[in-house]
This record gives C-alpha cells, structure tokens and sequence, in this order.
C-alpha cells in the first residue's frame, strides 16, 4: 500500500525509514504542506499522513476522496485541523497518534522556564560578545513557587511530575482530575483562581472550541504581575495580540512560546533570508523577556520514534479491519 506523507522533513524520514523496514508499506515523502494547491500530488494514494499545519479541510478533503484517499493517518496526537464532519461524510477514516513522548513536551516546557528564568539567551549572547556583566540576569528560586498546571492528561503529568522535583507548590485545572497530581500533592481549582495565584502558568489542553483564546485580555489582567506563561499546547490557545499588551505593561513578566496561532506560514522552513511579513510575531521577538522556539517540543530521538511506529501500526491494522486510534469512527 502506497503512503504519502506530507509536511516530511529529514527526521520524519529517518524516523519512518527506520520503522517501516518489516512493513510492506510503500512510503513517499512530500516536503510540501498539505493544502488546496497541493492536495494533487495525492492522487491515487490510499493514505495520506498528515501533520499539524496540513489543511483538512472539506475542499481538501473532498479532493482527497476524489483522488482514491481512504484514510488519513495524523503523525499527531491533536485533530482540531481535521473537519471531522466531513471525513465522515465522504467516508474517509482519521487516526492518530494519541501519545508518544509526553515527557518531550513537558520537558521542553521546563526549559523554557529554566531559560526564561535565568535570562540564559541573554547570557548566552552577552558572553559571545565579551560582555561578562550580570546586570538584569536576576532569576528566581522555584522551589517553594507556585506552578499553575491547565490540562493534566499525560503531559500535563509529566510536566508536574518535574515541578513538584524542584519543590514547586502545584494548582492544576482540569474538567477531569488526574490522580497522579492529587498524589503530588496539586490542589484542583477553577481556572481563575489557577491564574491568580500562580507565579508560573504552564498549557497543556487540547484546542477545542471551549479553549479557543482561554488566554485573553481579560485573564492576562488577573495574573499576579510578572508572571510566567508558558504554552507548548496549541498556538491558538492564547490570544497573542493580548500578551503584547500584557508584555508591555509589566503584567505578563516572562513568556515562553512554542506554537504560534499563525505558524502554519512559518514554522518548519528555513525563512532566515527574508523579511519576517508576521507583524504580531515580529513584535514579539522584540522583548527581551520572550522565547519563541518553532514548535520543536516534540523533538526528540523518542517521540520520533513512538510517533513513526504508531502511525504506521495505526496504518497496518486499518488495513486489516481492525482500526485503533479512530477520531471519527
């Protein structure tokens, strides 16, 4: 069976290279993103795998069944950019990959906080230049901290897991409790009591409708000032104009990004040659208490590898009649 994965780049390869060896699936590789001008190069693919900037939308879609795709394979364990209505409607299966490495995610959250904290980017290229100041290099101690963890699945955990290590106090918000917090100790709180309290927020909900811009003007105004946010979840989660606002009066005191709500025309390709047309993200990278890292959080040797056998399995067994990891069965 012929698979075209889109959005593939030298680590995807490698990854699904490596995992495909006993496997008689044909696999291609596509460099280019998924979308209405590119939807062609699929034609008479059975599955397409699909990552989390490709366009799946009904128009995509439908061309898609048109072309002989029954089935989309996600390389993601998140789906808002699939309309799963229309999946549906043209009989088109979607699976997923609903975990792999969550301690990537949750590790990569940390750094940023270690990072941010200790203003090591600052340092970083102040000594590159000589200047062996520590002059506004000032952090603080987490230990003793209060860490506000949204959305406690399996990453969410991981990344408590760590802050409870550095003897963090932890309030957690989430509609469905996980033991393994309430065994560290985290208190469950609504949301803006979690925001209010917290000296470091850290998003690891899923993007749906009801968390659309759960960060917003309005709750960006009850953080304690000079807070820290952290989202390693999805771009869309935060309404980014809001924290300009926020970085600019003082009421937002660290911020520590890895998705972006507009990436989808940035991330993942070399644009260091020109003009950067994003003015949003423009002024963003113009504070120096801002790290914005290119959705690389589920960048490891593991989560490559987890992501590449589940998907192909999640390929194997719709193959066979026998689908797991269904998101609109």
């Amino acid at each position: 069976m012929r698979v075209l994965l889109f959005s593939s780049q030298h680590y995807d390869q490698e990854s699904f290279t490596q995992a495909s060896r006993d496997s008689s699936l044909e696999l291609h590789y596509q460099s280019a993103r998924l979308t209405q001008d590119t939807v062609a190069l699929a034609q008479d693919f059975e599955v397409v795998c699909a990552f989390i900037n490709d366009e799946l939308d009904a128009t995509v879609l439908e061309r898609l069944a048109a072309g002989g795709t029954r089935l989309i394979a996600l390389r993601s364990a998140g789906y808002n950019h699939v309309d799963l209505a229309a999946a549906r409607r043209l009989g088109l299966s979607v699976v997923r990959v609903p975990a792999y490495s969550p301690h990537a995610v949750a590790e990569h959250a940390v750094a940023l906080i270690l990072a941010l904290n200790r203003r090591l980017h600052r340092a970083y290229n102040r000594t590159r230049e000589g200047d062996f100041t520590l002059h506004g290099l000032t952090g603080f101690d987490l230990h003793g901290k209060t860490v506000g963890v949204v959305g406690t699945g399996q990453i969410g955990a991981a990344f408590a897991h760590i802050m409870a290590g550095f003897g963090c106090q932890l309030l957690a918000y989430d509609p469905y409790p996980n033991p393994e917090l309430l065994a560290l100790g985290a208190r469950y709180v609504e949301l803006p009591e979690l925001l209010s309290q917290a000296r470091i927020i850290s998003l690891h909900c899923p993007l749906t409708e009801h968390t659309r811009h759960l960060i917003n003007a309005q709750s960006l105004a009850t953080l304690q000032p000079g807070a820290m946010l952290i989202n390693t979840g999805r771009g869309a989660l935060v309404d980014t104009p809001a924290l300009i606002d926020a970085l600019k009066c003082g009421q937002l005191g660290y911020l520590g990004l890895d998705v972006y709500e507009e990436e989808a025309q940035l991330f993942f390709e070399d644009r260091s040659d020109l003009p950067l047309q994003d003015d949003v993200l423009a002024r963003l990278l113009t504070f120096p208490n801002v790290i914005v890292t290119a959705h690389q959080a589920f960048l490891n040797h593991e989560a490559l590898a987890a992501i590449a056998s589940t998907t192909l399995d999640n390929i194997i067994r719709w193959t066979e009649g026998d689908p797991q990891n269904l998101v609109n069965g």
